[in-house]
């Protein structure tokens, strides 16, 4: 544990902002998963109504610093051919 003021306010601040990021990508994963789930269902409507609301998700993580921007992208590019090969 750390002694100095400064150090004991920094362990604080890392830990709510530990617990936000977590949050974050948390539900981007789910919103991620939810589009893998529908394209191995086979169901391209659900699949792109999914991928709708996971790409938001994983700009909003970039955006915050969560992931980095090539990430988002490459998830994007999978998905998206994935649900293309429909």
């Amino acid at each position: 544990m750390p002694n100095i003021t400064s150090a004991k306010k920094r362990v604080r601040q890392s830990e709510s902002r530990r617990l936000h990021n977590k949050h974050i990508r948390s539900s981007m994963r789910t919103k991620v998963k939810a589009v893998v789930y529908a394209i191995e269902a086979g169901d391209k409507d659900a699949a792109v109504s999914a991928y709708k609301l996971a790409v938001p998700a994983l700009d909003s993580s970039v955006n915050k610093g969560i992931i980095h921007k090539n990430k988002a992208a490459r998830h994007k590019s999978r998905l998206n051919a994935r649900i293309q090969a429909l």
